[in-house]
């Protein structure tokens, strides 16, 4: 069924923001002009939302977070730039995300179905994909791109125009100063290195045996048979003739701009 937002007598709203049905806005909370807000979300109290921000269905945003500040780069100059939100994220306590900057795109973007836990930060212009969870204190720095499914544990970070590919895993205060490719775990040290693929994920997400085994394979190419980037590069694409998911390796090494964890 559908009703009017419900939005509590001390919240503020912009008479410019745009309200879904069955939204419910908590008390104290700040919704600013150019913020739209999609059908069913609910937004708990003491939020700030400044715009330009679109924050689509069904998603769940706790007490305290705050979206869509200017972003934290000294070359910001007030140009236009927005957060857009996709649906149903959890979005928990004391988090804050940041809209894009004029010359990384103009968009911060993310996307459906993530978690995204008590005082993580996202930066300008990163670009988050489906079914990823930020765990406690996780941080992003700017232009960061994050594949769907990939974890990232408490206390871990990402450097600024770093890649990590779907699926991935990246340890607990483990700190990224690389592209990661898909399916690989990241973990055991402070700079964090390479430590075998993300398999029991896959399995969780029904990756059967000969899928899981292909990956294994591709990561032993890439990482324990000694070769150089462009030999292993020249495996894995015999590899990938057999198997999507190597391709899909393959090619994010082809895209890499940073230097590959390895």
């Amino acid at each position: 069924m559908t009703r009017p937002a419900s939005i509590h007598p001390t919240a503020q709203v912009d008479p410019a923001a745009v309200i879904g049905a069955n939204v419910g806005i908590g008390a104290y909370s700040v919704i600013g002009a150019d913020v739209h807000v999609g059908e069913g979300t609910v937004i708990g109290p003491h939020v700030v939302i400044e715009g330009p921000t679109r924050i689509g269905r069904d998603n769940r945003i706790a007490q305290f977070a705050s979206l869509g500040g200017d972003p934290q780069d000294k070359k910001f100059g007030g140009e236009h730039t927005e957060l857009v939100i996709g649906d149903r994220n959890l979005i928990r306590e004391f988090v804050t995300i940041n809209r894009g900057t004029g010359d990384g795109g103009g968009f911060t973007r993310i996307g459906n179905d993530n978690w995204v836990l008590a005082y993580v930060h996202i930066a300008h212009d990163c670009q988050i994909g489906n079914n990823v969870v930020f765990s406690n204190y996780s941080a992003l720095a700017g232009h960061v791109e994050i594949g769907d499914w990939t974890i990232l544990s408490g206390y871990s970070g990402v450097h600024q125009f770093c890649k990590v590919g779907a699926h991935a895993f990246i340890g607990m205060g483990c700190l990224v100063g690389h592209d990661v490719p898909p399916f690989v775990t990241m973990a055991n040290e402070q700079q964090g290195r390479p430590r075998g693929i993300n398999s029991e994920g896959l399995k969780r997400r029904g990756f059967d045996a000969p899928r899981i085994a292909a990956i294994k394979r591709a990561y032993r190419t890439l990482y324990m048979a000694g070769l150089s980037l462009p030999e292993a590069r020249e495996q894995l694409a015999t590899q990938a003739r057999e198997s999507d998911d190597v391709r899909a390796m393959l090619d994010f090494i082809d895209r890499s701009e940073r230097a590959l964890a390895r």
